[in-house]
């Protein structure tokens, strides 16, 4: 079995940040779709019944898929801090509840009755606040401080749930757990993809086994052969039966590959672009057994869309590496560097606008390609606040 040695010297590589901030202004533009009309519909969610993905369906995997990149790198970091495994496996668990916790709140945020005695947008404020307050980075804080504001955010997150309202009940045991919402099922990735990595020793074999065993889990998942384990299901399952962490591990593997060979070897290159080949070639030639869907998570969908992000991922290494231009990058940056704090500013701004009943933008400005350049100016300006708050030392770190 092959381990792949992970430099002490290596930096952490440019081209995973700046794919990283890419997405996630991706991300932002495409949740902001929902304010437009007459839009073309490649650009949206496919529905759950087609045999198609929009550009919207590719962004999410492709955020998996970066998780993955990142988890050599993260977990190298540590070991040179003198972490061990258990260490390791504790500091991994501590970032996947945070972001189970945060996934909670959202999906419950979804059926958050509009009659509440305290308003849907406060909550969703107050709520956001907390967790800033959380998990905010306070590494150039003072200790004391830190703890009291962590203490505040804990409280406040406790209050919010007491607080919750649905149409049906209210009180906490009213919040119930559905499909964990984006940060969970990020969270539920990160945890099995880095759990494999870290037991397996990092040995590139396994990555490549596991990532077969999840694809093909949901592959059976989708024929229904999994049926006689109905009963298990929602007590013990795998998030997006299989497909979940079948991306990070794409990720993982595309980590590998640069770590052994390097981007000026061709060895990198043939290898990188032969995984992506046969991600591709699999999805296409899949696709008639279980079409390619989001929403249903099928094979075909996973495949191609780790395809397509391993080659934007190469793509990013030949311009910022070989290249050398990396100035493109810069004003997104924030983006890839305080990325959870880019994601979180829309609830903000988008419950302000509800709470102070500002009206929509007029329909000229929410319409066809003026109504899609409107919606790329929204997403960097929140990349913009993310940087000026980043700089403020405002930013979440799990």
């Amino acid at each position: 079995m092959t381990t792949i040695p992970l430099k002490d010297s290596a930096p952490r590589l440019v081209a995973i940040d700046a794919l990283r901030a890419g997405v996630m202004v991706l991300m932002i533009f495409v949740n902001d779709l929902w304010t437009l009309t007459g839009i073309p519909s490649w650009l949206e969610h496919a529905p759950a019944d087609a045999n198609y993905m929009g550009l919207a369906d590719v962004v999410f995997p492709a955020f998996l898929f970066i998780v993955g990149l990142s988890v050599p790198y993260a977990i190298q970091s540590r070991r040179k801090k003198g972490d061990h495994n258990l260490q390791l496996f504790f500091h991994i668990s501590s970032r996947t509840v945070a972001l189970l916790v945060m996934g909670f709140f959202h999906v419950n945020m979804e059926s958050y009755s509009e009659t509440a005695s305290l308003s849907k947008p406060i909550w969703q404020i107050l709520v956001t606040i907390g967790f800033f307050l959380v998990w905010l980075d306070y590494t150039s804080y003072k200790p004391a401080l830190s703890k009291a504001l962590k203490a505040i955010g804990i409280l406040l997150l406790i209050g919010m749930a007491i607080l919750f309202e649905s149409d049906e009940s209210s009180g906490i045991m009213a919040m119930k757990v559905q499909w964990w919402g984006i940060l969970g099922l990020i969270g539920w990735a990160y945890f099995i993809s880095s759990c494999v990595f870290l037991f397996s020793g990092g040995k590139l074999i396994l990555q490549v086994t596991a990532f077969v065993f999840f694809l093909f889990f949901s592959a059976a998942n989708n024929l229904g052969w999994l049926e006689f384990l109905s009963g298990v299901r929602p007590y013990l399952w795998i998030a997006g039966d299989g497909s979940m962490p079948a991306l990070p591990l794409a990720g993982i593997i595309t980590a590998l590959l640069y770590r052994q060979f390097g981007s000026k070897s061709s060895r990198f290159w043939i290898s990188v672009i032969a995984f992506s080949a046969i991600l591709l070639l699999f999805g296409y030639l899949s696709n008639p057994v279980w079409g390619i869907s989001k929403i249903r998570a099928t094979p075909s969908w996973t495949s191609i869309c780790a395809g397509i992000t391993a080659l934007t991922f190469a793509l990013i290494v030949y311009l910022t590496e070989i290249l050398n231009q990396r100035n493109w990058y810069l004003p997104i940056k924030a983006a890839g560097t305080s990325t959870l704090t880019c994601y979180l500013l829309p609830y903000i701004h988008y419950a302000f606008l509800t709470l102070l009943s500002i009206p929509q933008l007029p329909a000229f400005l929410r319409t066809g390609a003026i109504g899609l350049a409107k919606s790329l100016v929204y997403a960097l300006i929140i990349v913009m606040i993310t940087g000026l708050l980043e700089k403020k030392k405002i930013r979440l770190k799990i």
